[in-house]
């Protein structure tokens, strides 16, 4: 399908969000399981940073930690994408919430030495990096073309929600039941997102005839397929870009509380918890009214309001000024992910729709490490302020960039 037919083809007469999952219930069970497994996540990624923090007393292991969570499994996406393009997608979330939980509880019930702990992490995250793209390709098989805007936005929604609220329980929790007790809690958490998927329909791949190609050559066609295909190709370069040039963000509204406004910790958590709470809101601003927008529009305008987010933070005068900001800049990162979710789910042929989000994500989280070594190297030359206002002022080039390519391909496809 044409990008410029994909980005319009959204109907008003799409179903609400609270009515799309009553009356879809393999998009519940979907929905369902995410959040009680991203949920559970949150709890165990706070429970392990105190835990190695109080075993090492290194801040370099924590950094270890986060990296072998988020950094390592991303190289290992285009395999990852093509395990979600050779089985079945309900057979591979289940399986992954089955070996992440088992891993876990090994976890708990060992809290092994910080070079086993990495190891088993780093599996854990592996298998959840082969749980994301399987999910986000089975989306258009549990609904309609016009109903994939909203099944995205409340998938979106019910995320990071969970994402946000997980580290509140975790605070709760841990008095209560200490590191153990909460990483169990984790272990039982993908079990029974495992339970709910078995609500899904099977979700069999795209049979291509002839001999199936091995997985290491599935991998590689992934691969040429968003170089060879324009609109694809795009998208997937604006959001890494774009990425690249914001995710340092995280790491320098903590030092603009702290040392350019003057405020102390609990503002600078503030600052922190401000893109997750514009996250839910756009989110669910998008579930209601995303489909009156083409999603090219919504793209783009998520670059844009994500970047200027940042420019305009370092430009605020006060806490409560950078905190409007960020909320704002949640808003166009939740554009950003409806708007390129639903229309690769559009464009790629489904035999090939878990290789593209595959090899996206994990580009983006190559790119979200490159921003916090680039951004926290000029961080220490300049100021947070300046380094906001460079990250911010980047991604409006992008942006630029993006928009004008995109407009070429969309004209390039129909002359």
């Amino acid at each position: 399908m044409p990008a410029s037919a994909a980005s319009e083809s959204i109907d008003e007469n799409t179903p609400g969000t609270l009515r799309l999952l009553r009356s879809n219930r393999p998009l519940s069970a979907l929905f369902t399981a995410r959040i009680v497994s991203y949920a559970g996540d949150s709890l165990s990624l706070v429970a392990l940073m105190l835990h190695v923090a109080d075993t090492t007393g290194q801040g370099l292991a924590v950094a270890l930690l986060l990296l072998v969570g988020d950094f390592v499994p991303s190289l290992l996406s285009p395999i990852a994408g093509a395990i979600s393009d050779r089985f079945d997608r309900r057979r591979v979330m289940i399986t992954c919430e089955l070996v992440q939980g088992v891993l876990v509880l090994l976890i708990a019930l060992s809290l092994p030495p910080l070079p086993l702990l990495l190891l088993l992490v780093a599996a854990r995250s592996v298998a959840a990096n082969i749980f994301m793209p399987a999910s986000r390709s089975s989306v258009p098989a549990l609904v309609t073309d016009k109903e994939l805007p909203t099944a995205n936005s409340v998938i979106g929604f019910g995320a990071n929600a969970a994402e946000a609220f997980g580290p509140l329980l975790a605070a709760a929790m841990l008095p209560l039941i200490g590191i153990r007790g909460v990483l169990l809690v984790d272990a039982a958490s993908f079990l029974v997102s495992a339970a709910v998927l078995l609500a899904t329909p099977a979700l069999p791949p795209a049979r291509a005839t002839g001999t199936p190609e091995p997985l290491l050559t599935q991998a590689k066609t992934g691969l040429v397929y968003i170089v060879r295909t324009p609109a694809v190709r795009v998208i997937c370069l604006g959001f890494c870009a774009v990425v690249a040039c914001n995710g340092v963000d995280d790491v320098a509204v903590v030092l603009l509380a702290k040392e350019t406004l003057h405020a102390g910790d609990s503002a600078a958590g503030l600052l922190l918890g401000a893109v997750g709470i514009g996250l839910l809101l756009g989110y669910a601003l998008l579930g209601r009214i995303g489909r009156r927008w083409s999603l090219t529009t919504l793209l783009v305008g998520g670059f844009f309001v994500s970047s200027a987010g940042n420019l305009l933070t370092g430009l605020a005068w006060s806490v409560a000024a950078a905190f409007s900001v960020q909320a704002v800049r949640g808003i166009g990162i939740a554009a950003m992910d409806v708007a390129s979710s639903t229309l690769l789910q559009r464009i790629v042929p489904g035999g090939l729709l878990g290789r593209v989000f595959g090899n996206l994500y994990g580009a983006i989280g190559i790119a979200a490490a490159i921003s916090y070594v680039g951004g926290g190297l000029l961080l220490d030359a300049t100021t947070a302020p300046i380094t906001l206002i460079a990250a911010g002022s980047c991604g409006i080039v992008v942006t630029a960039v993006t928009a004008l390519t995109l407009r070429h391909s969309s004209t390039a496809h129909t002359s």
